[in-house]
């Protein structure tokens, strides 16, 4: 009976290299969508906008602001971070009821130096202490410098997204790390 080979067999992940999903999260990201800034009109007058977000398989969307190109979301998304390379991709929709919905506008960023700051030991630094930041470049999306900072002993950052492939719009939003007991961390 001991010599069983169910009772010594390792588990499948040990031949197929796949990990258990909380081997590999490393925590999990808060995206507040704060608001839309001068968004596109594809109604008559206005737009009915909502945000997808989107980082490897996960998708994730706010809820829709009835006619208004400058809507109000305050709402979070929050997405498992299991690679830290994978961009954060982020389109602004408009919701029609009998046709498909028209796109608003596009944009991604780069959660590295968020990343990278979260590996600092933050606990002692004042309140609003610039941790990192950037500037808008051809390279991103930014519109306006974004910092990443310490708040309340946290690292939070700020930023305003210029939307691509429309004419007009942005979103500002804000990133927080959640660490989860029993995930991967740094």
């Amino acid at each position: 009976m001991a010599d069983s080979p169910l009772a010594s067999s390792p588990s499948p992940s040990a031949f197929d290299g796949t990990a258990s999903p909380m081997e590999s999260l490393l925590g999990l990201l808060r995206i507040r969508i704060k608001r839309g800034v001068n968004l596109a009109v594809r109604d008559v007058r206005s737009s009915d906008p909502y945000c997808v977000v989107r980082m490897g398989k996960q998708k994730l969307k706010t809820r829709v602001i009835k006619k208004d190109v400058n809507p109000e979301w305050n709402e979070d998304l929050t997405l498992s971070v299991t690679d830290p390379e994978l961009p954060v991709k982020l389109t602004v929709y408009d919701h029609d009821t009998f046709t498909l919905d028209d796109k608003m506008g596009d944009a991604e960023f780069d959660i590295k130096p968020f990343m990278d700051a979260l590996k600092m030991n933050v606990s002692g630094l004042p309140n609003g202490t610039i941790i990192n930041k950037m500037h808008p470049g051809r390279q991103n999306c930014l519109a306006d410098e974004t910092c990443i900072t310490c708040v309340d002993g946290k690292v939070v950052q700020d930023m305003c997204l210029r939307l691509r492939n429309v004419e007009c719009g942005e979103v500002e939003l804000q990133l927080q790390w959640i660490d989860l007991p029993g995930s991967k961390g740094f």
